[in-house]
């Protein structure tokens, strides 16, 4: 494909992925006081165990419509995630030959189900969160939050969590489509290593540690399973190719 062609094909592959996630987010627009309730609960939760008075602070008018539409956004880019992972693959495909497309189900069967988990893992620690961040009030003093700082936070933390959580598939994908060797990969776990510990301290607090530490172990564990599955499938590689060397006499 043309430089032109590739660009009209990205703009074809976003056209759909946004249309996808505007889709999912008005039927997600129906979902947000339930999803604001769930956010409310590790404040509420805060309030009770510190026995001090905390609650989300909406500073502007229209600060609870702004909240609810991107509450409804995220849900619509969490819930449409199976479109936006395949129009990547698919923006993909044209540069593979037959045998690599047929990888899509692969991809798609642990992209997506990974993605959720990434989401699930960044809810999951997310009480925990505000619970140590939160323990430093004084029962003497008020915990006003503001409501769209708070809920930038949580987005941050459980989407990007969830991104994360795919990027070993991807590198997986290059090794099988043989842009990436195993032996690269491996090589690079110190620069790996650094790299989801600088992520983790981003998307959590500075003075949360456990909870860095919390999402850099599965991120690891991951990126440790991606390493191993490259290797077994260069060694597949490898064996197929000296039995075909072996077979035609090439040395």
């Amino acid at each position: 494909m043309s430089l032109g062609q590739h660009l009209i094909e990205l703009r074809n592959r976003l056209f759909k992925a946004v249309l996808a996630v505007v889709v999912c987010a008005i039927g997600g627009w129906f979902l947000t006081p339930f999803v604001l309730d769930a956010l409310r609960a590790p404040v509420t939760q805060l309030a009770e165990v510190g026995g001090h008075t905390a609650e989300l602070n909406f500073p502007m008018i229209t600060g609870a419509f702004d909240l609810r539409l991107q509450i409804a956004i995220t849900i619509g880019v969490v819930i449409a995630s199976p479109v936006w992972l395949y129009q990547v693959w698919a923006f993909i495909v044209p540069a593979l030959v037959r045998r690599e497309k047929q990888y899509v189900f692969g991809f798609l069967g642990t992209a997506i189900p990974l993605f959720f988990a990434g989401c699930w893992f960044g809810w999951y620690v997310l009480p925990h969160i505000v619970g140590i961040l939160g323990s430093f009030v004084s029962s003497q003093d008020t915990s006003i939050v503001d409501a769209k700082a708070y809920y930038d936070f949580v987005i941050k933390l459980i989407v990007a969590v969830g991104i994360a959580f795919v990027l070993p598939v991807f590198l997986v994908l290059l090794n099988f489509v043989g842009v990436l060797s195993a032996s690269s990969i491996i090589k690079s776990w110190r620069v790996a290593i650094l790299c989801i510990l600088v992520f983790c301290a981003i998307v959590t607090p500075s003075a949360d540690v456990i909870s860095m530490f919390l999402l850099a172990v599965p991120m690891t564990v991951l990126y440790v399973a991606a390493c191993i599955i490259t290797w077994f499938h260069d060694r597949r590689l490898a064996k197929k190719q000296a039995k075909l060397d072996e077979e035609y006499g090439i040395s």
